[in-house]
């Protein structure tokens, strides 16, 4: 699933009526979730989070732009903070499987939207920004509100979208800044001991602003300045890094907190390490850290990955325990409980539903054997083939472990890794069978009073049953990619699993053959012959092949017992 976060900073901070309705529209978007709404009094001004699936979370941030500026007057608009709009900036942020590319297409599509429905000048900024100068949020905004007027005017200042006059609703809503730009980081590093200054040291040889350049002595020693008078600094080692030492009274230490403004060049689990290594030299210690606020789970399954990869311990594990060693290893639990529905971004959007999945063995059972036609054999397929894809991984992780094979746990966690995706996919689609079945009752079930009525029940009834036939095609062609990796297991993985490589054999065969059964009985009723024909010569191959592979790893399952 695609992720991203909206952050709009709304210019109203002391009515909270005003601000409660504005954050009512985004509440009413299916598909988002709303994070936090933060008002300042002193600064009128309002920063609002909400994350979802990129189409709903556009969707929603239009209508909050579009709300806003009905209850919004910058005429009256009176606040310390920097802002030029009712809705004054609002980014977007890719969280999860999305890239920044595609990110910057949404903030045009957004933008161009607000600017043309709602006669609202925009400017894109950051990654979205057209121009080099643009990039600055300070220069999109300089003059603010009270300067937009005359900034209009100026040739170079053309908004990006919406109209590049002073009048009709303008001098009312003001402009408003757009971008898609990177998640950032809130992040405390926790020391041995109540040192300040020792503190900032550390962050000074870490952040990218570095430190000041001094001749003679480090610490009291004249700045040195270059040419033209500007003091010279010493860079510190990470870009896009912020830091700075400080005590915290309640917890008796001090602290580096740091801001990561770019966690792809400036992974966290390396920040930890690198701030490890320059304390130590220091005579300190790092005894845990704390993130402030939410994280996307990539930062901790990234950190997760690479420490088990220092240990040289297979990475093929479920998502939960990879987090596990994360916040172990960095001591996230060191000052408080780290409680990761709480903590991490994707665990606040409302679970796509994983009914079956969740459900106990016994109770999957039973359900499965209910009056119910759904779950049915294309569930049963999925989570067959998901039980052979477990053993593989199971044989992969034994194999990485094996005492005498440690040269050789990298090939097996790679191995692994690629079993358990099959794995995880495949519990996806045991959810996603049953649902393609509940779409297709539910089309049958809309009205046909009318002749257009009729069109659209039959219309919504044949795209139910093509997604009935992808779903099933979709298991097959996971499952089959299974035997990818029981092949390889079969060949050189622990002798003590190979039983378990056969099973997962014999499961993958299984989840081919039976969830083609389910893709034939679902052509029947699809109008749309050429796409039923395609289908079924792609599943029959397949099968073909299936059936082959199997024989092939029973055959070399036999040699070795």
């Amino acid at each position: 699933m695609q992720i991203i976060e909206c952050v709009p900073n709304i210019s109203e901070g002391q009515d909270q009526t005003t601000i409660q309705s504005i954050c009512e529209e985004v509440n009413k978007v299916e598909g988002v979730k709303l994070l936090n709404v933060d008002p300042g009094k002193a600064t009128n001004r309002t920063v609002i989070t909400f994350i979802g699936a990129p189409e709903a979370v556009l969707e929603a941030a239009f209508k909050l732009i579009q709300k806003a500026k009905e209850c919004i007057d910058m005429t009256k608009h009176i606040g310390e903070h920097p802002r030029m709009g009712a809705v004054d900036v609002c980014p977007l942020i890719p969280i999860a499987n999305i890239s920044m590319e595609e990110t910057v297409k949404l903030a045009h599509k957004l933008a161009k939207k607000v600017g043309d429905i709602l006669d609202i000048p925009v400017y894109c900024y950051e990654n979205a920004a057209t121009s080099e100068p643009r990039k600055n949020l300070a220069n999109c905004r300089s003059g603010e509100y009270e300067g937009l007027e005359e900034k209009l005017k100026d040739p170079q200042w053309k908004p990006d979208y919406g109209p590049s006059v002073f009048e009709k609703s303008v001098p009312k809503s003001g402009a408003t800044a757009i971008a898609a730009r990177d998640f950032l980081v809130a992040y405390n590093i926790n020391l041995n001991t109540t040192s300040t200054r020792r503190a900032n040291a550390v962050a000074f040889d870490l952040r990218e602003a570095g430190r000041l350049k001094r001749k003679g002595n480090k610490l009291t020693g004249a700045v040195e300045k270059d040419a033209q008078g500007e003091p010279i600094r010493i860079a510190g080692h990470f870009k896009n890094l912020k830091g700075i030492g400080w005590f915290i009274k309640d917890y008796g230490i001090a602290q580096i907190s740091y801001n990561l403004t770019n966690i792809q060049t400036t992974p966290l689990h390396k920040v930890f390490e690198k701030t490890c290594e320059r304390a130590e030299i220091r005579g300190l210690r790092v005894t845990g850290s704390e993130l402030v606020g939410l994280v996307p789970k990539k930062v901790l399954l990234d950190a997760g990955v690479y420490f088990l990869k220092k240990q040289q311990r297979s990475t093929a594990l479920a998502d939960s325990e990879i987090i596990r060693m994360a916040v172990k290893t960095l001591g996230l639990d060191q000052l408080k409980p780290f409680i990761a529905e709480e903590q991490i971004l994707e665990s606040f959007l409302d679970k796509e539903a994983s009914e079956l999945v969740d459900m106990s063995l016994s109770d999957f059972s039973y359900e499965t054997a209910s009056e119910s036609p759904a779950p049915g054999g294309g569930s049963i397929a999925a989570y067959c083939g998901a039980l052979g894809a477990a053993l593989v991984t199971m044989s992969a992780n034994l194999s990485a472990h094996k005492r005498g094979w440690d040269d050789k746990w990298e090939i097996f966690s790679n191995w692994g890794t690629k079993s358990i995706s099959n794995q995880k996919k495949l519990l996806s689609l045991v959810d996603k069978d049953a649902q393609s079945f509940n779409l297709i009752m539910a089309a049958f079930k809309l009205p046909k009073n009318t002749l257009e009525e009729k069109t659209i029940r039959l219309n919504a009834i044949q795209a139910a049953t093509k997604k009935a036939i992808e779903i099933p095609l979709e298991v097959m062609e996971t499952a089959f990619n299974c035997f990818e990796s029981i092949k390889k297991m079969a060949e050189i993985g622990n002798p003590n699993a190979i039983t378990d490589v056969g099973v997962a054999a014999l499961c993958a065969r299984t989840a081919v053959i039976a969830a083609f059964l389910n893709l034939k009985i679902n052509c029947k009723s699809l109008d749309d012959k050429d796409f039923v024909k395609k289908a079924i010569v792609k599943g029959q191959n397949m099968v073909d092949k299936a059936i082959v592979y199997e024989a092939e790893v029973l055959k070399a399952v036999h040699k070795k017992l």
